[in-house]
């Protein structure tokens, strides 16, 4: 695992909420459906055990209704409220990994470490992404795709950033 933390994608964000409430936001279905993934989407979660060893399956649908791309996470460890890891691919409806809708060369698994830490009632964010055992092909990939992973992330965060507000 080490190897690719060189090639990792991390970032930042803090949230004007409690860190027990942003942990919520993402291990809690009634939480999640509201707010993850890209502006542009929206979020039907057909399957969330957010645990340990637990998973999740849901898709996101474009806006305009003609886009539909199905993700799936594997849930590595889940330490309330400080961590939450993941390995995440896109998938098909029964959650078999499938291609990436937009490259053939992206890489099948992303790891996802997502840390909380707790500032003043306030929750800094870190999140640090990495491709699991992926090809020099799918690795440079990953890496000329940053820029795009940083707006859909900013717009991602925008929006829990939005919903955790609406709870106050």
């Amino acid at each position: 695992m080490d190897n690719n933390l060189n090639h990792s994608f991390e970032f930042t964000r803090v949230f004007d909420a409690p860190r027990e409430l942003v942990f919520k936001a993402w291990t809690e279905t009634i939480h999640f459906s509201k707010w993850w993934g890209p502006k542009e989407f929206t979020l039907k979660v057909v399957i969330m055990n957010a645990r340990s060893g637990g998973r999740f399956l849901g898709f996101l649908t474009s806006t305009d209704g003609n886009r539909v791309m199905w993700r799936k996470f594997t849930y590595q460890e889940v330490i309330e409220p400080e961590k939450v890891s993941f390995i995440q691919s896109f998938s098909d409806e029964q959650g078999n990994t499938v291609e990436a809708p937009f490259s053939g060369s992206w890489p099948l698994e992303i790891m996802n470490v997502i840390t909380l830490e707790e500032d003043e009632g306030k929750t800094v964010l870190k999140l640090k992404g990495f491709p699991v055992d992926a090809s020099a092909e799918e690795q440079e990939s990953y890496n000329s795709m940053a820029p795009m992973l940083q707006k859909d992330l900013e717009g991602t965060f925008d929006k829990i950033a939005d919903y955790l507000v609406s709870l106050k």
